[in-house]
C-alpha cells in the first residue's frame, strides 16, 4: 500500500521556521518526482517546490525562493521541506505528492493546473502568524 505522511506544520510567528517531513512507503523514491504543494482557504492550489527523481534538480515557486529548500533522505525514503523567514502569506495546508511522469521544470505549472499526482498524502497545516 501506498503512503505519504506529511508532518511538521504548525503555528509560528512571521520570520519563523518550520521543518516539514513525508515519510513515504510503497515505492522507490527513484522512481518518483517528488515534492510539495500548499493550499490556502478560498485559494488555488499551488506548487511549492519538487525534485526530480531522475537527476535530482529542484524547482520552487518564485514565492518561496531562498527561503525553503527541498530535500530528501533516499535510505528512509523521506522528503522534506525547510522553510525559513516565514511569511504570513505561506500559511495553507501543504500536501506531498509524487509523481512518475513529472519533472522539476513541470511540477509547480502542473500543480496550478489541478494535475492529479499519482500519490499524494494528507496535508500538514502551517499557520503564520503577523
Amino acid at each position: 500500500e501506498v503512503q505519504l505522511q506529511a508532518s511538521g506544520g504548525g503555528l509560528v510567528p512571521a520570520g519563523g521556521s518550520l521543518r516539514l517531513s513525508c515519510a513515504a512507503s510503497g515505492f522507490s523514491f527513484d522512481d518518483y518526482t517528488i515534492g510539495w504543494f500548499r493550499q490556502a482557504p478560498g485559494k488555488e492550489r499551488e506548487g511549492v517546490s519538487c525534485i526530480s527523481k531522475s537527476d535530482g534538480r529542484t524547482n520552487y515557486v518564485g514565492s518561496v525562493k531562498e527561503r525553503f529548500t527541498i530535500s530528501t533522505d533516499k535510505d528512509k525514503n523521506t522528503v522534506y521541506l525547510q522553510m525559513n523567514s516565514l511569511k504570513p502569506e505561506d500559511t495553507a495546508v501543504y500536501y506531498c505528492a509524487a509523481d512518475r511522469f513529472l519533472t522539476a521544470a513541470t511540477w509547480i505549472v502542473a500543480t496550478g493546473a489541478n494535475y492529479e499526482f499519482d500519490y499524494w498524502g494528507q496535508g500538514t497545516q502551517v499557520t503564520v502568524s503577523s
